[in-house]
């Protein structure tokens, strides 16, 4: 996923049900666009993990997001968690997202207290992302990895559960409109994998 697209009228509404789907439905790209064949189904899907962030900031928790250095084959300069693909080294998916994680930003896993797991998210190139939310206590002493990783920023979690932050956009995708949630913050545009992600997190954090 690359250019943006343009902006809907409205802010952005979740298909179907409000409430958090289990089970075997996996979340993902394709939600918003049902009609649209993002991936060939007779593929395997690329299994990787990433760390939903929290930190623990005396004025209210954030979540910590990293942007992607321009260079990379996946997702190259955007905004994204800190994670990566499942190698044969790693055990489990956990495992992977701390172990990215510390490679990525220098965050020791020692320092990250995990809490739970969110629901799998495929995207439209052909990932299937396991997410995992933590908390961390400052202070942080971060050292990102430059080969991967452009700057490191956090964004309060409140600004993501404010629904009005929130919208839908859509750009053309093979003559077809594809759309996506966005979270504008500044000179910051979160959107994509990310910010469905972050949708689906305040999903579980809302009220049943």
């Amino acid at each position: 996923m690359s250019d943006r697209g343009g902006h809907s009228d409205g802010h952005a509404r979740a298909p179907g049900s409000s409430q958090v789907r289990r089970g075997d439905v996996r979340r993902g790209d394709h939600e918003l666009n049902p009609e649209l064949d993002f991936y060939d189904p007779s593929l395997e899907l690329r299994a990787a993990s990433v760390l939903v962030p929290l930190v623990e900031r005396p004025t209210g928790l954030t979540i910590l997001l990293t942007q992607r250095a321009d260079h990379l084959t996946s997702h190259a300069g955007q905004i994204s968690f800190p994670g990566g693909r499942l190698e044969m080294r790693d055990n489990g998916p956990l495992a992977c997202a701390l172990r990215e994680t510390e490679e990525e930003i220098g965050l020791p896993r020692s320092q990250m207290r995990p809490l739970g797991q969110m629901e799998t998210y495929i995207t439209r190139t052909g990932f299937e992302i396991t997410p995992f939310v933590g908390a961390l206590e400052p202070p942080l002493e971060l050292n990102p990895d430059p080969a991967e990783v452009v700057e490191i920023f956090e964004v309060p979690l409140s600004f993501i559960l404010n629904e009005r932050n929130c919208r839908m956009e859509c750009r053309e995708l093979q003559g077809r409109n594809q759309y996506f949630y966005v979270y504008p913050y500044g000179e910051r545009y979160i959107w994509g994998a990310t910010a469905g992600m972050l949708r689906n997190f305040c999903e579980l954090l809302a009220p049943a």
